[in-house]
């Protein structure tokens, strides 16, 4: 009967060992905004994004390089402009100054726009990665501590996984483009022989 009830007791004791093994214990933090922007599938749409840009970007450098110049002509001229040549020419670089200003103001919004939808287009697949990391290797919170007012004072290293998750998300999301294989060159058709000349015709005498 002890015998009996000795093994019993073990046995419980191994299913509750099972059970407190499969239980997820582990608290990991991870670097969102870092991990995003580190993928893949983040640097490509960056990327991409900031070519959509570019030509916006030129027409500013552009703006601001001819009130710049305006600026010094405004100052070489000091003693030898007129006082209405100044003022108009003040005028014209306040003018300029404020339309630079706002466009400038229009492209920073468009850019934080655009920013905001690769955010949201790729933080849906991110919490993904993440749920799917976390039930993996026995992770019961996962806390963002990417924001400046994140209520985490200390982490160690070891319980950062944002590494682990972006490796994850390269792995199992992001799928490159085919690579574009050129179509094979047909070899050039030989030319064709040239006509035989035509016989002269034959004289009879």
């Amino acid at each position: 009967m002890k015998k009996t009830l000795f093994v019993l007791a073990a046995t419980v004791a191994g299913f509750t060992g099972i059970a407190a093994a499969q239980t997820p214990t582990k608290v990991g933090v991870i670097q969102i905004q870092a991990a995003l922007t580190a993928t893949k599938e983040g640097q490509k749409a960056a990327a991409e994004l900031e070519t959509r840009m570019a030509p916006r970007k030129k027409e500013l450098e552009a703006k601001q390089a001819e009130i710049k110049d305006l600026q010094e002509k405004l100052q070489k001229g000091g003693l030898t402009l007129s006082d209405s040549a100044k003022e108009d020419m003040t005028r014209g670089i306040d003018t300029r100054t404020k339309s630079f200003n706002r466009d400038v103001e229009d492209a920073q919004a468009e850019l934080e726009q655009e920013q905001q939808k690769i955010v949201n287009a790729l933080g849906g697949k991110m919490m993904q990665v993440i749920d799917k990391y976390a039930q993996a290797n026995g992770f019961a919170i996962v806390l963002d501590v990417s924001s400046q007012n994140t209520p985490v004072l200390y982490a160690a290293n070891q319980v950062d996984i944002t590494k682990e998750v972006i490796d994850l998300y390269d792995k199992t999301i992001f799928t490159p483009a085919p690579a574009t294989t050129a179509a094979p060159v047909k070899p050039a058709a030989a030319p064709r022989p040239a006509a035989p000349p035509a016989a002269a015709p034959v004289k009879r005498p």
